[in-house]
């Protein structure tokens, strides 16, 4: 494993979760994983920042509710039938772990573990959140981006770790 400077990651990392990487987190409500096609980095009170979006109606949701942290993994090779299957399929109904094969690893810094796979993982403790509020979304927003009124909660996590496994 190489430790990485995340900043000079970033833009790559973006460019790698577009594609779909794993959103992993862990807590006494349950162990699940998800997909995440946006996200976004930068700095808050000094530290580096990683922000994902999950929506209330996600099985996810009440386990990163529960959380203290969450992890992302970014894989480097071809995972897309793993990230599609992951991004359409509830952990309420399935073991995603058991139909794609995923294994975890523990995270260095955080008790969610990563996806034990070649790629870039970022080990986050939540130190904010914020639950979207479409009072505040723009006149021009488009409302057929939530048609059940799930909107997004945003986590924004401290980077505590950042590195490379092959």
């Amino acid at each position: 494993m190489r430790d990485v400077e995340y900043m000079h990651v970033a833009e790559d990392s973006m460019n790698k979760i577009k594609e779909g990487a794993f959103l992993t987190v862990k807590s006494a409500k349950g162990l699940n994983t998800m997909t995440i096609g946006w996200a976004s980095f930068g700095v808050i009170w000094g530290k580096p920042i990683m922000m994902v979006a999950v929506r209330s109606s996600r099985h996810t949701f009440a386990i990163i509710e529960a959380a203290e942290d969450f992890t992302v993994t970014v894989p480097a090779g071809d995972m897309r039938r793993q990230t599609a299957y992951c991004g359409s399929k509830s952990g309420r109904d399935v073991d995603k772990f058991a139909q794609c094969n995923l294994q975890t690893s523990e995270g260095r810094r955080v008790v969610s573990p990563i996806i034990k796979t070649e790629g870039r993982h970022y080990e986050c403790a939540i130190i904010y959140k914020s639950a979207m509020n479409p009072t505040h979304f723009r006149k021009d927003y488009d409302p057929s981006l939530y048609p059940k009124k799930d909107y997004h909660t945003l986590y924004f996590g401290e980077i505590l770790a950042c590195y490379e496994t092959d």
